[in-house]
């Protein structure tokens, strides 16, 4: 069999209470960190005078934060419908959470209480080499929070491998590879297994990436003759993290495979392209990393290329099948659109429109000249608010609707305007600020800046607002989700 439906596009049995909590943590902390960002960005403009000092706390806790965060709101996403499919364990999803809580607790006392404000890189020396501005203790305490999310998420993940394992056999049977590369003509994979098994893979690589470099960070703070190669803890330290945010798109954009055909009464096929698309986008997000080394001279040359070459080809797989996908159901499909079918569709925009500055910023040449500017902030807020926190509000938004004829309010229709306008003002001016070689990471700004900045701040209250809508309503009706949540019928015989 060449394609298979890739949805179950019957009746749901509605949303775990977990996967509501995930959800309902997911949605404060963005709104909390989104304050946080405005909060910075107001300060760069001169609206108000924060201490550098605090001005770094911060931007470390927006930074750790929402990568977190994302990786919280994309595992409840992928969970919610790999549960469908195959038995995970409600313990393991439930010890992800309450580790994770831990992990941020730890996190915030290390930088509000303890002082730390290394940004998330936590790049070696910096941790033990403070020049007094925090203690050892704190740099400690902020490495164990980070230790402990990755580990949390690590036993999801290998829970998750089990679990494919445990119904297909093995984990390239779940991405579909014999049938791929070895013409078996079994039924293939559905798409939320092979994003799964995908973001498994992926993810346990640059969790034990990203555990090694941080026992070895808690190690040299007690002994520093223990010493690090600076290259190499660079190296562990951006695979971890680019391996892990990109995951978390890959986690949420389950919810468009799931939803979209829902909407459309149109199934999600997956095809041989698909599963090449996803296969390709594994190895791939494995060996891009050294795009963020290309400033780093000492690294090696054929490095370097890998990282330039390969940056221009990791979104596409994935992307393009994706958008392609989208737009087939869509057509003239006579969807009715409500707000979370459009924070769904609109998601993919937001996504595909990060990737272009993204590949922009990856050629070395620009590089040099952009990349400490506020054009690379500018490319990863616009796939990950306009992409990734849009899906996750449009999921949030269609668990939360009470029953599948639910008109949007005019609070649905203005939170959607305000957090796309907002979004898309933000992340336009970033971009802009970059182009005109307005520096990143600095606390404070030269007048010249401070007008385009104080105009930014405006558009991230939009935003705020926009999502504070979202949130609110969807922890009034916690009840709705956890109960029946809206289908639509059996979906027309439609190729795709």
């Amino acid at each position: 069999m060449s394609e298979q439906v890739g949805n179950t596009m019957g009746p749901d049995e509605g949303a775990s209470p977990w996967v509501v909590a995930y959800l309902a943590t997911s949605g404060l902390v963005f709104v909390l960190l989104m304050l946080f960002g405005s909060a910075m960005r107001a300060g760069q403009a001169g609206m108000h005078d924060m201490d550098a000092a605090l001005f770094y706390e911060i931007m470390t806790a927006h930074g750790i934060g929402m990568i977190g965060i994302s990786a919280v709101a994309g595992a409840a996403i992928m969970w919610h419908f790999l549960s469908r499919v195959v038995n995970l364990s409600v313990g393991i999803f439930k010890a992800n959470l309450i580790l994770f809580l831990a992990g941020v607790a730890m996190i915030l006392g290390s930088i509000f209480l303890g002082k730390y404000h290394s940004a998330w890189t936590f790049l070696y020396p910096l941790p033990g080499q403070s020049m007094g501005m925090w203690t050892n203790g704190a740099a400690a305490l902020f490495l164990s929070g980070v230790l402990v999310i990755g580990v949390g998420f690590l036993l999801l993940h290998l829970d998750i491998g089990r679990a494919l394992i445990a119904h297909y056999g093995s984990v390239g049977r779940a991405m579909g590879w014999p049938q791929l590369f070895a013409g078996d003509k079994s039924e293939l994979p559905p798409p939320v297994v092979v994003a799964s098994g995908m973001a498994t893979i992926a993810n346990i690589v640059g969790l034990v990436a990203g555990a090694t470099i941080l026992i070895m960070l808690l190690i040299n703070l007690y002994q520093p003759g223990f010493v690090i190669n600076a290259l190499f803890a660079k190296n562990l330290t951006y695979f971890f993290g680019h391996v892990f945010a990109n995951v978390t798109i890959y986690m949420a954009v389950i919810a468009v495979y799931e939803l979209l055909p829902r909407y459309t009464q149109r199934p999600w096929k997956t095809s041989k392209t698909f599963l090449l698309s996803w296969t390709a986008s594994t190895v791939l997000v494995l060996i891009i990393y050294p795009h963020h080394l290309l400033m780093d001279m000492v690294t090696p040359t054929w490095m370097l290329a890998v990282g330039h070459i390969v940056g221009y080809f990791n979104t596409f797989p994935i992307l393009v099948v994706t958008a392609f996908g989208s737009l087939m159901i869509v057509y003239k499909s006579g969807i009715k659109w409500d707000v979370p079918s459009r924070l769904l569709f609109f998601s993919l925009c937001g996504w595909a429109a990060g990737t272009m500055p993204a590949f922009i910023d990856g050629t070395i040449s620009v590089n040099y000249v952009m990349h400490n500017t506020l054009w690379v902030p500018g490319h990863f807020h616009t796939y990950m608010m306009l992409g990734l926190v849009a899906m996750v509000f449009g999921f949030m938004s269609y668990l939360g609707k009470e029953s599948p004829d639910e008109a949007d309010s005019w609070l649905d229709r203005l939170a959607f305007g305000l957090f796309m306008i907002g979004g898309a003002g933000l992340v336009l001016i970033f971009l802009y600020s970059g182009k005109m070689s307005v520096v990143r990471r600095f606390a404070g700004y030269q007048p010249e800046w401070q007008g385009i900045t104080g105009l930014a701040v405006w558009f991230a209250l939009l935003t705020v607002a926009g999502s504070a809508i979202f949130v609110v309503k969807f922890l009034t009706r916690l009840g709705a989700s956890t109960r029946d949540a809206p289908r639509v019928t059996q979906p027309k015989a439609v190729a795709v």
